[in-house]
């Protein structure tokens, strides 16, 4: 049994997570179960790494880079190295020694380094950096021959034929850029121009052998297509006109009727439209005699007088004013071989080129001087292939290794070293958010980003001209204060300043203790809501009845305003007023009553109280504080996250870090403009004060210090004394009753 490789793994978000670390890591990559791989897919646009590197690796170019892609990324590079150690070392130094010159492709490697450093100067250099792999690179794009394969009008330089026919090939053919961005023709689009030009050369030859005999092949070619244009039309003239000929009661009905004349009267006719192409070619009068110039349906009119000219003219030796029947069967077999030669014409984006043209195209030597432009840029692709292979290891040494550590696990995250997924920081409500992922579109993102179960805040941010949205997670602190419309600043990761403003947010909760406060902090925000909403509508009753009064001040007269009745006092409302504040706080004085025979279960009541009104709350948050997880976040963004991925209670605070005055620092805590609660906190401690006495009263704490008569009744007792008198009230109510009577 072969042996596996031994693999280490480190716990994070609720995942095991496989920890990269060496060259043999990246070497053994492939044989990790992909079950294992925390991401399945990565977006190579949108994340805060190099996107050529990327590109290098995307072979699909389908802008996600897989599994498999990644695979073959490092097995390509172990490939290609002695030691796999340099890869985990990184940099973008490749020493000339790492190479693997034993391999082929190695060996080519090595040799493109060493071509590279010599064109440089550098000849006794043992290493190569990318800028200087780059730098070769800019230059062979810049040559004529850059080894790209594809040669453009410049390639050609002063031949304006060759830059003619490029410029020919690319209009019929379309255009490809090439490795400096201009666009030009490759071999399969030259190869292609050239074989249609001999299949046109071909379809020329092939006249005679079908039989079309009128010459030049141009009078034939215009011929059969003046025919075809109006073959079926004329046919279903000469038919009408022979059904007339059997039976002259078909004449009227195959002419065109008063009544449709009338309806196409009612329309905005041109010698274009429908109605009227739908007519006969010209008036059926039972002769099969079709006029050419006069008497002909003006919507084809064109049509005929080309077949006068293209097709009779060259037929019949003269321009005919009418063709009878016989003479159109004539002209049809005479071209029916021209027909069939037309319909054999091979499709080409060439078009309709002349023979002539096509003859003079293919004898002029042009092909060959344009394959000779071709095979003297592949000459140069070795050169340029090997040097984008360099850049290629170069870049993998540098990357892979944090590539692999933001996709086959998050090491870089949970370490909090900075994920590729993170956009930056956003600092916004006195504390800085660092789980912030780049975003296409929020309304599409948000519709999976709720299932992350975490408080999102969707930022628009703004800089110089430039627009872009992100998403930031709010993972500790409270939210009271988080709206759409405020603002804050967006860092992003190379340091740049962004305004920011919140556009949208998902509420999910931060901390049970948020959750703890959250009914307390919604009662009071109704009770607000309450009174403000009865002051307002208080202050527009007001202002309404001064409006009437004083309306009515000045346009009443003066000596009833004087002996205007005072307003008499309602007692029955006093009375009623009254009564309701007695009930109120009897009930009251009942509860504080029933609340204080609890004795030393007060505080087990007042703890059920809290959390009779809390606990449903934070039983909610810490429901959904299980669940929140970066995965769907991250899934939104185009990535393929194979694990949950959870954001604990512990990572979330560190996500998401409130202000804080420095150990060190000196404070001076007399607050000049703070506001006065004296009243309040005295009413408070007077309270407190209060309710503490009366408890230590009722659990007999202060008999000591009182009178007897002071102390209070054991509960039975006063039980049993708010029972007794029961009895004698109700004897007594049988002689109440006889006295009522009396």
């Amino acid at each position: 049994m072969e042996q596996q490789y031994e693999w280490q793994f480190f716990r994070a978000g609720d995942v095991d997570q496989v920890v990269i670390r060496t060259g043999q890591d990246i070497a053994h990559i492939g044989e990790l179960d992909q079950k294992l791989w925390v991401a399945l897919a990565c977006p190579t646009r949108g994340i805060e790494f190099d996107g050529a590197t990327l590109d290098l690796i995307d072979v699909s170019k389908d802008g996600r880079i897989r599994p498999p892609e990644l695979v073959a990324a490092c097995e390509w590079a172990v490939a290609r190295v002695k030691d796999p150690q340099v890869l985990a070392d990184g940099g973008d130094v490749l020493q000339l020694a790492s190479i693997n010159d034993s391999s082929e492709e190695g060996a080519m490697l090595l040799a493109e380094a060493q071509r590279v450093l010599a064109l440089a100067g550098q000849s006794d250099a043992r290493a190569i950096t990318l800028a200087q792999v780059q730098e070769r690179l800019a230059s062979l794009q810049a040559l004529r021959f850059n080894g790209d394969g594809v040669i453009s009008s410049a390639t050609a330089e002063s031949d304006e034929v060759l830059t003619a026919l490029i410029t020919r090939i690319q209009e019929a053919y379309g255009s490809v850029d090439g490795c400096d961005g201009v666009a030009g023709i490759d071999r399969p689009r030259a190869e292609a121009f050239f074989a249609d030009a001999r299949a046109l050369q071909a379809w020329f030859a092939q006249a005679a052998e079908l039989g079309c005999q009128l010459t030049p092949r141009a009078l034939a070619l215009a011929a059969a297509e003046a025919v075809n244009a109006v073959q079926a039309k004329v046919d279903d003239f000469f038919a009408r006109t022979g059904l007339v000929e059997f039976d002259p009661r078909a004449l009227a009905p195959l002419n065109p009727t008063e009544e449709g004349y009338a309806a196409l009267g009612a329309q905005v006719l041109n010698n274009g439209s429908d109605s009227i192409a739908a007519l006969p070619l010209a008036a059926v009068t039972g002769e099969r005699v079709l006029p050419l110039v006069a008497g002909v349906n003006p919507a084809w009119a064109g049509a005929l007088q080309t077949l006068r000219e293209q097709a009779v003219k060259p037929v019949f030796g003269e321009a005919l004013a009418q063709l009878t029947q016989a003479q159109w069967e004539q002209l049809k077999s005479t071209l029916a071989q021209c027909q069939e030669w037309l319909a054999a014409c091979p499709a080409t984006p060439l078009g309709s080129l002349p023979e002539a043209e096509v003859q003079a195209l293919l004898s002029s030597g042009v092909e060959a001087q344009l394959l000779a432009l071709l095979d003297h840029d592949e000459a140069e692709k070795e050169h340029s292939e090997q040097a984008m292979a360099l850049e290629k290891l170069i870049r993998l040494q540098r990357d892979l290794l944090e590539l692999l550590n933001n996709f086959v696990s998050f090491s870089r995250f949970y370490r909090r070293e900075g994920a590729a997924f993170q956009a930056g920081t956003l600092f916004l409500d006195g504390r800085s958010c660092d789980l912030t992922v780049e975003v296409a579109d929020a309304g599409a993102h948000s519709a999976l980003a709720a299932m992350a179960k975490t408080y999102l805040a969707y930022c628009e941010c703004k800089r110089e001209g430039e627009k872009k949205t992100i998403v930031a997670a709010f993972t500790a602190g409270d939210v009271d204060f988080l709206f759409v419309g405020r603002n804050g600043v967006f860092y992003d990761r190379a340091g740049n300043d962004w305004d920011a403003t919140i556009v949208k947010l998902i509420d999910n909760p931060t901390s049970i203790g948020q959750a703890f406060f959250s009914p307390y902090k919604k009662f009071l925000r109704m009770i607000e809501e309450q009174v403000a909403k009865h002051a307002a509508a208080k202050n527009d009753l007001v202002n309404t009845s001064l409006g009437e009064s004083a309306a009515k001040l000045t346009t009443a007269p003066k000596d009833l305003a004087a002996t205007a009745a005072p307003r008499k006092t309602d007692v029955g409302t006093v009375a009623a007023i009254g009564v309701a504040l007695g009930s109120l706080s009897a009930v009251a004085v009942g509860i504080f009553g029933k609340f204080i025979e609890l004795g030393p279960w007060i505080p087990v009541a007042i703890l059920g109280i809290i959390l009779a009104i809390s606990g449903p709350s934070m039983m909610i948050a810490w429901l959904k504080l299980r669940q929140r997880s970066l995965g769907p976040i991250l899934d939104a963004s185009g990535w393929a996250i194979n694990g949950r991925m959870n954001i604990n209670l512990g990572l979330g605070q560190s996500l998401s870090q409130t202000a804080k005055v420095p150990l060190n620092a000196k404070r001076n805590l007399a607050d000049p403009f703070a506001d006065s609660h004296r009243l309040r906190n005295s009413l408070w401690l007077v309270a407190g004060v209060v309710l503490a006495l009366l408890l230590a009263w009722r659990l007999g704490w202060l008999n000591v210090v009182l009178p007897a008569s002071w102390h209070p009744a054991p509960i039975a007792a006063a039980a049993a004394e708010t029972a007794a008198p029961q009895a004698p009230a109700a004897a007594a109510s049988p002689a109440a009753g006889d006295a009522a009577a009396k």
